[in-house]
Order: C-alpha cells, then structure tokens, then sequence
C-alpha cells in the first residue's frame, strides 16, 4: 500500500524531531554574541510546526539557571494550538504559541550574560539532545547562519514554496459579492499549506484599505494587510501583500493574496471548499 507523504508527516507530529546542520549557528543579545556553534540541531518539539535552534550548552557564552515556573508544563498543552485537518487531527503550535509552551518534558531554563541579557531555553528530557539547550528564536536580537542573517524563524530544510503562472480564471467571492477577478494569478504552493493566490492589484474589484498589520513569514519576509470594504461592512485584514519579498517569494512582489478560509475562492467556475487552518 502507498504511503501518502503528508499524512506520514502528520503522524510524525506527535514526536520530538530534531535534524543536524552543517551551518555556523550565532545569534546576538544586546550586542554581545552570546551563541557561537557549528554543532547545532534544528528541534521540534511535538506538534510544533517550525522549528528552533538548539545548541551544546558549552556554545552559549551566558550563565544557565533553572527557569521560575511560568512556563507551561508538556501535560498541560493538549488543548493549546490551531487546526491544521489536513495534515494532523492534533492542534499544531505554530510560532504564535510562545516558546514557553512546552510540548516534551525537559527542563526551562534563562541565560544571563554579563551585561544583563536575558534569554529562554529548554533542556529537553530526551537522551539523544542530552546536553543540548533549546533557544527561544524571538528571545534574541539578530540570528546569523554562517554571515547571512535570519528572522521569523530557521527556515525547515524539508519545506519549500513554489511559485507557478497561472491562466485559471479566478474569482474571489463573499456570497454573491464580487472581491476579485483575473486570469493573471499567480499560484504560490508551500509545504502543508494550502494554495495561495497572488492576484494583480489591478483585477481586484473591491476597495482595500491599508492596515496597521504586520506579519512576518521566514520565506517569503514581511507582509502588510488590507481591509475590504464592502456594502456588508468591512472585511479586516481579510488580504496581504509583499512589497518587499525575500528572494524565494519574489515572483509575488506586490501582488494581493486574500484568506478564502474566510471568503470563498471560484476556479474556473467551480467553487472551492473553504481551508480550515491556524487562520480560519
């Protein structure tokens, strides 16, 4: 029998995975660079969908002391997190559940430096990262692998996005309210996701207003978000843009995405079901 990928990865979720990597791992607190390695692992604690750096703990020039507990023990996550149907039936963690949420036993941790940094870490329990300390990402000023730097997040070496011309007609609908209309999209396909499409500006019928909304994706950089406006009321943050794309996203630069968990997507006529994900 066949094995589909996805659902393989689904169940591997439930697990603690971690993957070795060939990069020089720094990252810098108050201009101190307090994580220097070329020993590190990407770590995912269970149902954790982007993964984290972790380090030997003699890599981290800062002192480790046990963490007050306010952190949340791994039996009390069950409930935490989004659905993610198509991949697991569990809630995922994605990056907007804080590191402090923890998924496996181990022990949390603070890294002090010297001149008053401070930082989160975990120690997990399991015997294959004996002696390795997990880094809270958002805890730190600046990430570098090798001398590029890093934000959001390490990028997953086993996901990838692609972008794909597209002549379908697409239309984005809210009832029988016209949002969009074009046969100029642009498919952008990432792992575990579903399909997103990047629409020319130009074929969006209904007016978007800028909003204060930022977000920021490690592959694809920075996006801001409009609200439509239409006879029914404003629809907020209901579409983004990336103005200034990271080098994997640029076939998207300035082009308009909207969320169809929230409005619904018609593809050459035919409607599609309404995703249900962490954004529905």
């Amino acid at each position: 029998m066949g094995l589909r990928l996805r659902d393989s990865i689904g169940r591997q979720l439930c697990e603690l995975r971690y993957e070795p990597t060939a990069k020089r791992i720094r990252a810098v607190l108050n201009g101190t660079t307090v994580v220097d390695s070329d020993r590190a692992v990407l770590v995912w604690e269970p149902r954790r969908v982007v993964p984290t750096y972790a380090v030997p703990s003699e890599d981290i020039d800062a002192e480790l002391a046990p963490e007050p507990t306010d952190s949340v023990a791994a039996e009390g996550t069950g409930d935490v997190g989004f659905a993610l149907p198509d991949v697991t039936t569990l809630p995922v963690l994605d990056p907007r559940v804080p590191f402090s949420v923890h998924s496996t036993a181990g022990e949390p941790v603070v890294l002090r430096t010297a001149g008053g940094g401070y930082a989160l870490g975990f120690r997990p329990g399991d015997e294959d990262l004996t002696g390795y300390v997990v880094l809270d990402f958002d805890g730190f000023d600046r990430w570098l692998e090798e001398d590029d730097e890093i934000v959001g997040h390490p990028h997953d070496p086993f996901q990838r996005i692609d972008v794909r011309r597209t002549s379908r007609h697409i239309r984005v609908m809210l009832g029988d309210t016209l949002l969009a209309d074009t046969r100029r999209a642009k498919m952008l396909f990432e792992t575990l996701l579903p399909v997103r499409y990047y629409l020319p500006p130009g074929d969006v019928v209904a007016e978007l207003q800028p909003s204060a909304t930022t977000s920021y994706c490690a592959y694809k950089g920075e996006a801001s978000y409009r609200s439509a406006v239409t006879a029914g009321g404003v629809l907020h943050d209901i579409a983004w843009r990336y103005d200034e794309p990271l080098v994997d996203a640029s076939e998207v630069r300035g082009l308009v995405a909207f969320f169809d968990e929230r409005l619904d997507l018609v593809v050459d006529g035919v409607a599609r079901p309404r995703p249900v994900t962490p954004w529905s």
